[in-house]
């Protein structure tokens, strides 16, 4: 049984109609799961607001306030600046902090659910906002939801946590919340940041004093493809595994390393999104007694390629082999007729265009050396 915390509440987290990070990719995956019959109703669980003090535990208090007063419009301009709020990436918007804590709390919901035994996997897909700091804003994201739950599920349940983070982008907000620490190991498998933001996770950032070698990042060269992509994180990804022994996995399912993207310079396809969720499943099964919890992330294509990825984020979640073959018609006509979109209408279709792309094997020699530098440590 896995258990999918939604709520239209979560959708409110919008900056702005013009802005690209849109939540209705949430709302696109739920129905998409409806469609496969893959979520009946009795498994969808309602999000709780988290409180202050849980905020607190990735978050500082006078910027839990600035977020409060920037939601009311009462946060000066010199205090947005020093928080990170109302610029372009992270535009202040009404009642934020209730939001955002709405976001927190789903996240945390999904936590409880699987840490008390309700359920071993569970997801909100509507967090995963990675690049928020305890003390500011960052790229889209305000409060970092995958922080507080990592930081509650040390302190209230004494556990030993795996961060697996697949966005495009390096999960800086978490790693360097836990860079000190040796009971919590950060992975994360993004573009170079010699091209995308926020520019961090080389790999030489492996932790420092007793959590040295408790953060691996595996920046990958632009334009890398799907075999090359799936090696490295499946070889780094098993050696993290054996090295850090982890009590429970918390996955952030960033969708944006699609070659449709509009964001990144990444080059795969829905093959590697069939295939990620599984190598983590199988991880899983192996140290945590299959407890495993998941979240949204990144993913600025929200028709095409976004609800695609998370389904099968679910679907491997329940214990099941990739979905192939054909999409619901019921789900194509109603979104397409919505979006005016041409939605895909196999799980593969992104395939036939990138065949005739050239291979890079430069790109593929450079990720090897990459992947061995880093494991020669572990």
């Amino acid at each position: 049984m896995t258990l999918f915390v939604y709520d239209d509440a979560l959708l409110a987290y919008r900056f702005s109609n013009d802005h690209p990070f849109n939540q209705m990719r949430l709302l696109l995956t739920k129905t998409l799961l409806e469609a496969l019959q893959l979520l009946p109703q009795d498994k969808i669980i309602t999000p709780r607001i988290a409180t202050d003090d849980e905020l607190l535990l990735g978050h500082q208090p006078e910027y839990i306030q600035a977020v409060k007063d920037a939601g009311q419009n009462t946060l000066s301009a010199a205090d947005c600046e020093k928080f990170g709020l109302n610029s372009n990436d992270t535009p202040n918007f009404e009642s934020m902090h209730e939001k955002c804590a709405t976001l927190v709390g789903a996240t945390l919901t999904a936590v409880d659910a699987v840490m008390t035994g309700q359920t071993k996997t569970a997801c909100n897909f509507g967090g995963g906002l990675h690049h928020g700091f305890r003390g500011r804003a960052s790229g889209f994201c305000i409060y970092n939801d995958s922080t507080v739950a990592i930081e509650y599920m040390r302190k209230k349940y004494n556990k030993r946590v795996l961060y697996i983070d697949t966005d495009a982008h390096h999960g800086d907000g978490v790693q360097f919340s836990f860079y000190n620490d040796n009971d919590v190991f950060t992975y994360s498998i993004h573009e170079t940041g010699r091209y995308l933001f926020p520019g961090t996770g080389t790999i030489h950032e492996k932790g420092d004093g007793n959590g040295y070698l408790y953060s691996m990042n595996l920046p990958v060269d632009a334009y890398t493809e799907d075999d090359s992509f799936l090696h490295v994180f499946r070889e780094s990804l098993i050696k993290a595994c054996e090295f850090f022994k982890p009590d429970i996995i918390l996955s952030q399912n960033g969708a944006d390393a699609h070659y449709l993207d509009p964001l990144t310079h990444l080059s795969v396809t829905h093959r590697t999104f069939q295939t990620i969720p599984q190598i983590v499943h199988q991880c899983a099964a192996q140290y945590t007694d299959s407890k495993w919890i998941a979240i949204g992330g990144g993913g600025y294509n929200i028709f095409q390629v976004a609800p695609l990825a998370w389904a099968q984020v679910y679907n491997a979640m329940l214990g099941n082999p990739p979905l192939t073959g054909e999409i619901p018609k019921s789900w194509i006509d109603k979104w397409q007729q919505k979006s005016k979109i041409k939605m895909p209408h196999t799980w593969n279709e992104d395939l036939k265009n990138y065949e005739a792309i050239p291979r890079r094997l430069d790109i593929e020699e450079k990720n090897q050396q990459t992947l061995q530098r880093i494991l020669m440590h572990y």
